[in-house]
């Protein structure tokens, strides 16, 4: 039923125009609006609405991710931009911080301004 429609993708900001800054200015994404409750990006055609809220908690997992295609230099990239990368000490992270999974994906996260855990694949 719902296999054709768009997806929405939520995130959530106790401190809205940090988080603009963060998303437009560092990640790139396409500022579209700041509405009431949201702020709203397009991630290449997918819309990604952060919602303004008082307090936030992130999740200990990620909450959002990116496929690329050159994981290196997307790393680089961001770090450029100012970008820390999360290192875990039950995985074997090499020293950019990717790790490779039991499939030969490569993953890496870091965090936004509030801590939401964001990810990049190369599959």
């Amino acid at each position: 039923m719902l296999g054709p429609e768009k997806v929405i993708a939520f995130l959530a900001t106790a401190d809205a125009g940090r988080a603009r800054t963060f998303y437009e200015e560092v990640l790139g994404l396409r500022f579209v609006a700041d509405e009431e409750f949201a702020l709203v990006f397009d991630a290449d055609g997918t819309m990604l609405r952060i919602q303004k809220v008082r307090e936030f908690r992130p999740v200990p997992h990620t909450a959002l991710g990116w496929k690329v295609s050159d994981i290196r230099s997307t790393i680089a990239a961001l770090r450029e931009r100012g970008v820390s990368f999360e290192r875990y000490v039950f995985l074997q992270q090499d020293d950019a911080g990717i790790w490779a999974t039991p499939d030969g994906a490569l993953v890496a996260w870091f965090k936004d301004p509030d801590g939401n855990l964001l990810s990049l694949t190369e599959f």
